[in-house]
């Protein structure tokens, strides 16, 4: 089965919006823009947090909308694209090259077809094993497993790569703005009784340059405590019944 709708349908279906969050990725920007498939997404952001080495103007040279990241962290960016796209269905991956752009496409199919309202693109490594640092990889699998103790939904990852359409994404009412981001969201969505798929993504190292997080043992470490500490926060939490 295509993981996108089918020519009868592609003019009714819903808008893609991809947001990228970045800071300083000039040396991959453009490589990573290049990547994503203009036949599946109709917008691309890049939401800039301050880059002092010209990503945002090669961000808009290769057809990207840029927007300027007005608070720290990388929910806040999140947020600013979110805000930025307005309504369909909104992409989520880093700028750094590990997330490829042509899987869109995989990660928006269960929503295109109606079979979930979170997608997780979840990272498989078996082509870049090293990819990603062994701390890192055990840090993401507890904090995984403990959302699945806290709310019964057993994840294998909790990657940057996702999709939601966006009245899900307003209904689950995102505070958490730094590293939490993604976990806020999931366990929300779990506590929503929200629809929530996993495909397995190819995952590949960084195009230059050193993570922000998992680059080191203490960037690990403390988005690992924030990562824990956010999904105990919203554990017990509850939609609002009168939102939209």
């Amino acid at each position: 089965m295509s993981d996108e709708p089918d020519a009868g349908t592609a003019a009714a279906r819903s808008a893609v919006v991809a947001i990228v969050p970045v800071w300083n990725e000039a040396e991959v920007i453009g490589r990573v823009l290049d990547e994503v498939p203009r036949d599946v997404v109709d917008r691309v952001i890049v939401v800039d947090g301050g880059s002092s080495d010209g990503t945002p103007e090669i961000a808009a040279r290769h057809g990207a909308e840029v927007v300027e990241q007005r608070r720290r962290g990388y929910g806040a960016a999140c947020w600013e694209g979110a805000r930025a796209a307005g309504e369909g269905i909104l992409v989520f991956f880093d700028g750094d090259y590990s997330d490829p752009p042509a899987e869109i496409g995989r990660v928006i199919g269960p929503i295109t077809r109606g079979e979930a309202e979170l997608v997780l693109g979840s990272r498989d490594f078996r082509d870049a094993p090293g990819a990603l640092p062994l701390h890192a990889r055990l840090g993401n699998r507890a904090v995984a497993r403990l959302i699945g103790v806290l709310t019964g939904r057993w994840l294998v990852d909790l990657p940057s790569f996702k999709a939601i359409r966006s009245e899900r994404l307003a209904l689950l009412d995102m505070r958490e703005m730094t590293y939490g981001w993604t976990t806020e969201m999931i366990v929300k969505a779990a506590r929503a009784e929200l629809r929530i798929e996993q495909v397995p993504v190819a995952y590949r190292a960084r195009g230059g340059g050193r993570s922000k997080v998992s680059g080191t043992v203490r960037g690990t470490v403390g988005a690992g405590y924030k990562l824990v500490t956010t999904a105990i926060r919203y554990a017990r939490w509850r939609p609002d019944p009168t939102s939209g």
